[in-house]
């Protein structure tokens, strides 16, 4: 899978992890849209080195989007716990 594909495996990712984990984020939109992103690089090499599940070269790969979404998820939470959930 290319650069490309991980970016948009991302936005979709990071959209999902949104609807999951309703709320007001401290960043707003482009920031979770950044978080899904970064999310899906790391739910793949989490998957890859410790699960010892590879990503698949394809797109529509269910571990590939579970992986992604997850790392996305994990990132969303950090993120809320370092900078708060709320803007004020």
């Amino acid at each position: 899978m290319g650069f490309v594909a991980w970016i948009v495996l991302g936005l979709v990712a990071g959209a999902l992890a949104k609807l999951l984990l309703p709320g007001r984020d401290p960043g707003g939109l482009v920031v979770t849209t950044l978080i899904g992103v970064a999310g899906s690089f790391v739910g793949g090499w989490i998957s890859a080195k410790f699960l010892d599940r590879p990503v698949a070269a394809h797109f529509f790969d269910l571990a590939t989007w579970a992986s992604a979404i997850g790392g996305a998820l994990v990132l969303l939470i950090l993120y809320r716990l370092v900078f708060g959930n709320s803007r004020n």
